[in-house]
């Protein structure tokens, strides 16, 4: 962004001119709950990539901006192939996705011919054409229960979220190695050192997290679940172990209790903040109202195939 274009962005109340480029180009906004505080206000809805890319399909809108990374504008064009999608910042991606690029996998794949390969939705559109299966960390435990026992099980690309699968259901599974940069940066004993100052305080995690915390925690959920156990939950103190953007719906809807955000193995950091999440901002959201670019395109054939797995996924769930 040059110097003159920020000068000029900052003459504008941008929330109003948001508001009024969304009514006339017919755009909803979609926003991650790992966005940024302000984003989240401005957003028509927010959840996590599926639920806001089934959301958008309940609408009319002609336009989709999605305030979150590559992988969820991708799911979202997926499953809205008549509409366009827009991206604030295309270099918004995931450690995830990034570190499973689809020839590796193609490659490791066919090591195990007669296997069935489960990749969580945090991957790329050309992962999931390769897979048989996509699932959430919400119903994740789900779709590997009704996979047939005698096939071997190939999970990716997080080996955290595979192994707390495997422990919840008892299968075994072929985990990819790979991890999501946030969750893998909490550390154990600062945990240790979080909940001896807030002995009352419950631990709740997302299973992207390291078994060692995990182990820890009074409730393990995806982000959806984890807002929904602290809104019912009759304590009054969580400490919070996932990205930190979560704790603003959090505060929002439970505006009586305490959210204590897990703190980073480095302090010094802000760790446990996603650096892709939060290359969104209002700023970028404003140009990409106003110009209708970055626009997310893909090939209709990958579409396709993308798109099977998926519709697999919720037929089962």
């Amino acid at each position: 962004m040059t110097a003159a274009v920020a000068a000029d962005l900052a003459r504008l109340d941008l929330d109003e001119e948001i508001q009024r480029l969304k009514r006339e180009r017919n755009a909803v906004l979609l926003a991650h709950y790992y966005q940024q505080s302000e984003i989240q206000d401005l957003a028509d809805f927010i959840g996590d990539s599926l639920q806001l890319a089934r959301q958008a399909q309940q609408t009319d809108a002609d336009v989709i901006v999605f305030a979150g990374v590559h992988f969820m504008a991708e799911t979202a064009k997926i499953l809205n192939p008549t509409r366009t999608v827009l991206v604030p910042d295309m270099a918004a991606g995931c450690s995830l996705a990034d570190g499973c690029p689809a020839e590796r996998f193609a490659k490791w794949q066919a090591r195990y011919p007669d296997s069935i390969t489960l990749s969580y939705i945090n991957c790329s559109a050309e992962v999931k054409a390769l897979s048989d299966y996509i699932v959430t960390s919400s119903n994740a435990k789900q779709i590997v229960e009704a996979m047939p026992k005698d096939k071997t099980i190939l999970f990716a690309p997080d080996k955290n979220l595979g192994r707390y699968l495997m422990r919840e259901t008892g299968r075994d599974m072929l985990l990819w190695p790979g991890s999501c940069i946030v969750h893998e940066t909490f550390s154990q004993r600062r945990l240790f050192e979080l909940k001896a100052r807030h002995p009352e305080a419950l631990i709740i995690a997302h299973p992207e997290c390291e078994e060692p915390l995990l182990d820890m925690a009074d409730f393990i959920g995806s982000t959806a679940a984890l807002i929904g156990y602290a809104e019912q939950s009759p304590a009054q103190s969580f400490i919070v172990v996932t990205e930190s953007g979560i704790l603003h719906q959090m505060a929002k809807r439970c505006p009586d209790k305490q959210f204590i955000p897990a703190p980073p193995d480095n302090s010094s950091c802000n760790c446990n903040e996603c650096p892709f999440m939060r290359l969104n901002t209002p700023e970028k959201i404003y140009l990409t109202l106003r110009d209708l670019q970055p626009e997310l395109l893909m090939d209709e054939t990958l579409r396709k195939r993308a798109e099977t797995p998926i519709l697999r996924m919720l037929e089962l769930s």
